[in-house]
């Protein structure tokens, strides 16, 4: 690329003479927004950063520009497929040389992108954080320099964070191990303590730790108590009261999404529902619409947002409670790009806090599924590979909550994560394989003999079991993954990599397993606490009696006065919720629990799992078992799971 430099041939005096120049021909900004240019000069001294900027505060220009100055390639982590789609539009338009790697992409295009990474024509490459643990890729990375890795969505890296995912805590070693010389982490929401957990895991220090503050001055901040039963009316009242302009309604369930833009439709206002369930294109469709229209209203689920970038969004109503305020501030943060005045209201009512509780509970194991998986995994083989989907029907777990229990032995040092790998390979010659080995000579050329020897051939493709394959030949399985990824990357095979698994190391026996056992449970118990206390948050924010714009700065520890423009400021009423009250539980719901446990199904063996099923959450064990359609599932579906669960446990 023309507009390319190398940071290394620049003095520190030349990096901020060079970087505004990059800045203002190559990405057309006229100058550095509040804190940029600190992340970015860290980043340039080859230190690496932690940049905590508010939503749409320009966290990714932070390493969108230095990747032009540094040699090499820098690899952004994102967990959204929809924001590389955006950013790389945008790099697209500016003339930089970008790439993503995802799940939509077809075997050529992969094999294009793979290419134009090792003849380094590539200078951003987007991935997941599922990728970057895949070992095909990790070989790809292996061969290639790389100057610095962006970590977008970082709190995910912290367990006491709000959206706590085991695939992020694995980052920073694979970044150790790949020497990559400088990490940039990128948050919006992240608490004191989540951003000491980054920073450790980066070993970021404290004084590259940038953070621009969260006050947003054009944020009109307020909260309207209402009864569920008239939640729709006061939707369509306060949507036609605020200044017109695009709009999104954020609600908790998808059928909620589905129902509301229906009733603002027949309102004559132009609602369109977006949330996971609704196929790709139509979900594009939607996110297309929104972006060229003054007047679309989306009815959303937190599914949309992350990868929109529309800088005049007028009003932002939260028609059901959130989940905690990392996910309001972020949610309300995409509101007023552009400096404009805009609206963040929330409609606050007491019916949202038991389905929000009652996803968090259902993400809590039980002791005896704890005790079952730990038995699996310290019984078995020093080394064993194994399928989160098998694991979690079999101890009846959410494959995530498997997923963060292994992590968790991870941490205590009793397991070592070897990789995901693929247990079979699918491979289809583009060329005959004389002409393929014709390219090579001596020992290479022997090993890829005997290696097509150990494929079964189909009907159009061929099949290989990697470590079948290399203990038949005397090869590490390495080697047999690396020559197949090579052969692909050169346009002689189309790879399919099949049947994926997660390989571990048993590094050493627990002294006492009952205090394993017990500290694992404490550990599940305290993220289920820290959770409702992020529900409590919320109900603490609804019914706060000072400035609410303060309140989330002291949650997010940063001190200031009274904004003087939320609904407090402004002297409107304060909002007060009626508390949860327990259920008069009768003599006929005693009988009911007994004649669940008459029936002795599996999956309804412990009092957690049975109230989860009268709660209507539903488990691994419960779909295998086809219980969903059982009469009793969900009955209790309007009470707090832990009343429930108090009842059932008392009944047991």
């Amino acid at each position: 690329m023309s507009n390319t430099t190398h940071s290394r041939t620049l003095s520190a005096a030349d990096h901020e003479e060079e970087a505004t120049r990059l800045l203002a021909e190559t990405f057309g900004f006229p100058a550095f927004r509040h804190g940029q240019w600190e992340v970015v000069r860290r980043l340039l001294q080859g230190r690496s950063v932690l940049s905590i900027f508010p939503t749409g505060g320009g966290k990714s220009l932070c390493y969108q520009l230095p990747a032009l100055m540094l040699e090499g390639l820098t690899l952004v982590i994102s967990p959204l497929i929809a924001l590389m789609k955006d950013q790389l539009d945008f790099l697209s338009s500016r003339g930089v040389q970008a790439a993503r790697l995802d799940s939509t992409q077809d075997a050529e295009e992969y094999r294009r992108i793979l290419q134009a990474l090792s003849a380094g024509r590539i200078k951003l490459l987007y991935i997941s954080p599922e990728r970057f643990g895949n070992e095909r890729f990790l070989q790809t990375l292996k061969r290639l320099r790389l100057s610095m890795l962006a970590v977008d969505e970082a709190h995910c890296i912290s367990e006491w964070g709000h959206n706590f995912r085991p695939d992020y805590l694995k980052i920073a070693s694979l970044a150790r191990n790949l020497a990559i010389p400088r990490v940039l982490a990128l948050t919006a929401t992240a608490t004191p303590p989540v951003a000491r957990d980054i920073a450790a895991a980066f070993s970021i220090h404290g004084e590259d730790i940038v953070q621009t503050g969260f006050y947003r001055p054009n944020l009109q901040l307020a909260v309207w108590p209402v009864r569920n039963e008239k939640r729709e009316n006061l939707l369509l009242q306060r949507l036609r009261s605020v200044p017109p302009g695009p709009a999104i309604v954020y609600v908790t369930l998808q059928r909620t999404a589905e129902s509301v833009a229906e009733f603002l439709r027949a309102n004559d206002i132009k609602a369109m529902p977006y949330h996971a369930g609704l196929e790709p294109p139509v979900r594009s469709r939607i996110q297309d619409a929104f972006m060229t229209s003054e007047e679309v209203v989306v009815v959303a689920t937190i599914a949309f947002g992350m990868g929109v970038d529309k800088a005049d969004i007028r009003t932002i109503i939260h028609y059901n409670l959130p989940k905690g305020l990392e996910s309001y501030v972020q949610e309300i943060g995409r509101a007023g790009r552009d400096g404009q005045t805009s609206v963040c209201e929330l409609l606050a009512s007491s019916a949202d806090v038991i389905t929000l509780e009652n996803f968090t509970y259902g993400d809590t194991p039980t002791e005896e599924a704890i005790s079952s998986l730990l038995k699996e995994l310290l019984d078995g083989e020093e080394c064993f590979d194994l399928s989160m989907t098998e694991l979690s029907e079999r101890h009846d777990m959410r494959p995530l909550v498997v997923s963060t229990l292994l992590t968790y032995l991870e941490l205590m040092g009793i397991l070592q994560a070897t990789g995901p790998y693929y247990a079979l390979f699918k491979f289809q010659p583009l060329h005959p394989s004389e002409v393929i080995l014709s390219r090579y000579s001596g020992e290479r050329a022997q090993f890829l003999r005997q290696l097509f020897r150990q494929a079964r051939k189909g009907r159009t493709w061929f099949s290989l079991d990697a470590h079948q394959a290399g203990r038949a030949i005397g090869q590490p399985r390495e080697r047999i993954v690396a020559a197949l990824n090579y052969l692909d990357q050169q346009g002689d095979l189309t790879v399919q990599a099949q049947g994926v698994r997660e390989g571990y190391r048993l590094l050493s026996q627990p002294q006492n397993r009952e205090a394993l056992r017990l500290a694992l449970c404490s550990r599940f118990a305290k993220r289920e606490e820290l959770e409702i206390e992020r529900i409590r948050a919320v109900l603490n924010y609804v019914q706060h009696t000072d400035c609410r714009t303060q309140f989330l700065l002291d949650y997010f520890g940063e001190g200031r006065g009274a904004c003087g423009h939320c609904d407090y400021c402004l002297k409107r009423n304060r909002v007060r919720l009626p508390p949860a009250v327990s259920p008069g539980f009768s003599a006929e719901d005693i009988r009911k629990v007994a004649a669940l446990r008459g029936e002795n199904q599996a999956a309804l063996a412990t009092p957690r799992q049975m109230a989860r099923f009268l709660c209507g959450m539903a488990s691994p064990a419960t779909t295998r078992a086809r219980l969903r359609g059982h009469a009793r599932f969900g009955e209790w579906s309007g009470i707090s799971f832990r009343f429930v669960l108090s009842f059932v446990e008392a009944h047991w």
